[in-house]
């Protein structure tokens, strides 16, 4: 198997808020002093396809990924995307691995009392260790269950009005993250809805919610991130396809739509933003969406942002802080390093990464990737993408 160290070569000017490196490019709409306190960048080694399923299962596309405090690995993934011929050997939906990635258990698909989602999308282990599943299809919504697979909670219903402004239903909910300190829930809404929608996590009760740069989510037709201005369209341009909240209470949304990261306070109130590959656009460009997957890194500071660009194929790697470029890495593909449609992107207690891929490459890449933090270089010293047979 052919493992690839991965970095690009890197060339910055400061003092300007447009930068291109190669097919990937971003802007900040408020750019930071460039006299960031970043020394060093860190590097990572590709694993390849990681994760180890008992022989009568196979794996189907992988949605998301997710690693708790314990290690374990969490996978979801698509039994239903599997051909005719594969369905009777597809895994459950919900898969947990250890720390060495083998395999101890999996859980999923429909039961009693809630409406399990149609296309599996995001999950996450919140702190006190309950999985929560959200979904892409039209009528999915967000549940909440135990490690072992027993139903806790569920957050909208089916058959309900969809609206931006309805506070009890979601409309195709793509990420989830709660935030431990006030033990909210933070959802991405999503594919049809273009909200942040907050929840308290215990009851499921509304909270509040907001929309691109703090405004009032609408529910007009979705406009094109093609040459809107230089701020980007007033609203997030779905999916708003992913959600983290830091340590120091900040809200990062993938708006893959509208190709940026957007920062907000826990309160809604807009901070920053980020464009992501902003000369991406279809068909020369996969779907012409870029900002698929967000992760931290896991140092206390969580200093480093790490974004999965989709349709560029690219897990780009800031300043969490000041958002400034750092480096990025990968290529379209199917071999060790490289990704056929990022989705989302995780992080465990080592600094290692964990990426979900989706379509459409063939062959299609049904895969958990692991790539091994080894450390890091001087900043803004990086080397070009070496490969070791």
């Amino acid at each position: 198997m052919v493992k690839k160290a991965v970095g690009v070569c890197l060339t910055l000017f400061f003092g300007i808020n447009s930068y291109v490196f190669g097919q990937v490019s971003f802007e900040v709409t408020e750019f930071a002093d460039s006299n960031t306190s970043i020394q060093a960048v860190p590097q990572f080694f590709a694993e390849g396809s990681w994760a180890k399923l008992p022989n009568q299962w196979v794996m189907a596309i992988v949605s998301s990924t997710w690693v708790d405090d314990e290690g374990h690995l969490w996978v979801l993934q698509r039994p239903n995307t599997l051909s005719d011929e594969e369905r009777s050997r597809a895994a459950p939906p919900v898969l947990e691995f250890d720390e060495q990635g083998e395999f101890l258990q999996a859980w999923g698909g429909p039961g009693s009392g809630y409406d399990w989602p149609e296309s599996e999308h995001g999950i996450h282990i919140d702190p006190n260790g309950f999985v929560w599943i959200g979904g892409n299809g039209n009528e999915d919504q967000i549940l909440k269950f135990t490690k072992n697979g027993e139903f806790i909670l569920q957050i909208g219903r089916r058959g309900q009005v969809k609206t931006n402004a309805d506070t009890d239903n979601l409309w195709r909910p793509a990420d989830m993250f709660v935030y431990e300190e006030t033990n909210e829930l933070f959802v991405a809404d999503g594919y049809g809805n273009k909200r942040i929608i907050v929840f308290d996590a215990d009851t499921g009760v509304f909270k509040r919610m907001w929309g691109a740069f703090g405004n009032v989510p609408s529910d007009s037709a979705p406009v094109s991130s093609n040459a809107i201005g230089p701020d980007g369209h007033q609203q997030f341009v779905p999916p708003v396809h992913a959600i983290k909240v830091s340590e120091d209470g900040l809200v990062y949304v993938a708006d893959r739509g509208g190709r940026r990261v957007q920062v907000f306070t826990t309160t809604g109130l807009y901070v920053n933003q980020v464009f992501i590959g902003r000369e991406c656009h279809a068909p020369d460009c996969g779907n012409g969406q870029t900002a698929a997957g967000i992760a931290f890194s896991h140092d206390p500071e969580q200093r480093y942002l790490y974004v999965a660009n989709r349709s560029q194929a690219q897990i780009m790697i800031f300043d969490r802080q000041t958002l400034a470029y750092l480096d990025s890495f990968g290529s379209w593909g199917s071999e060790s390093g490289q990704f056929g449609t990022l989705h989302h992107l995780s992080v465990d207690s080592e600094g290692n990464l964990y990426t979900a891929e989706v379509t459409p490459v063939q062959p299609v890449n049904r895969r958990v990737q692991k790539f091994t933090f080894t450390g890091f270089i001087s900043y803004p010293v990086i080397e070009k993408n070496q490969r070791d047979q």
